[in-house]
């Protein structure tokens, strides 16, 4: 006589690796990359471009919970000078260097920036942009810091 049990594939647990850090970084940067590739679409075709987020409101009658879609203003990375554009790519709202003290990207024409924007995507992909990533973000002084510096002495004029 069998039971239900013996029919079935028992094993000791496998471990579990954790992956590194780096790859969920990489998966939100290829997100946000995405919603600006989006958006520099619709940008060239002349279309508005709308992004929305999924919010769990609670029903103030009901007391059932649902979720609704609600708009968001998204920053684009590019920019114009006199119809030549450029590209940032931001970390934590911080432009990334790629080059030393050069953070833009020169694009040119507007109907270049869906394709630039896929050649940064297929770098973020192959792990080229990691080393930015895992950089610690740029320390600013906090409000008690900065309190906490010796004030400066006023330059003495003649």
């Amino acid at each position: 006589m069998t039971t239900l049990l013996s029919s079935l594939k028992v094993i000791a647990r496998p471990e579990i690796v954790t992956k590194p850090p780096v790859v969920s970084k990489r998966i939100r940067l290829l997100e946000k990359l995405k919603q600006q590739l989006e958006m520099a679409e619709c940008f060239v075709e002349g279309k508005e471009f709308e992004a929305y987020r999924e919010k769990s409101i609670k029903d103030a009658e009901t007391g059932e919970r649902k979720k609704i879609r609600r708009r968001y203003n998204v920053r684009p990375w590019f920019y114009d000078s006199e119809e030549h554009y450029y590209l940032e790519v931001r970390i934590s709202g911080k432009p990334i260097e790629l080059v030393k003290d050069k953070p833009a990207i020169d694009v040119g024409d507007k109907a270049k920036l869906p394709d630039t924007i896929k050649v940064i995507i297929d770098a973020v992909e192959k792990g080229e942009l990691d080393t930015f990533l895992l950089a610690p973000p740029p320390k600013f002084p906090s409000k008690k810091e900065k309190g906490n510096q010796p004030p400066t002495e006023p330059s003495k004029t003649k």
